[in-house]
């Protein structure tokens, strides 16, 4: 969070994936490297958990099977879609 700020504005985490509303700093549209950091993180602490059935292709790129490899952003365009993404997400 100090080197890339961001402010979460909602956030689900389901069984089988999340969504989350996030607020970048102004002039700053790099949701990849914080998602790279979050998901990095969080695997790390994961890696005592019981071991995965991991492809031999996420085996080379030392990836996860906890973690889908893409995202897809969404930038929102106004209050209205603002507020339409965080009730879908409640």
């Amino acid at each position: 969070m100090q080197k890339h700020p961001f402010i979460i504005d909602a956030t689900v985490i389901l069984p089988d994936h999340l969504h989350c509303i996030w607020t970048l700093p102004e002039n700053d549209h790099d949701f990849s490297t914080r998602w790279r950091l979050i998901k990095s993180y969080f695997s790390h602490k994961c890696e005592t958990i019981s071991p995965e059935n991991i492809s031999a292709s996420r085996k080379n790129k030392k990836q996860r099977a906890i973690w889908q490899y893409r995202f897809w952003e969404h930038l929102i365009r106004d209050e209205i879609d603002f507020q339409n993404y965080v009730e879908y997400i409640h």
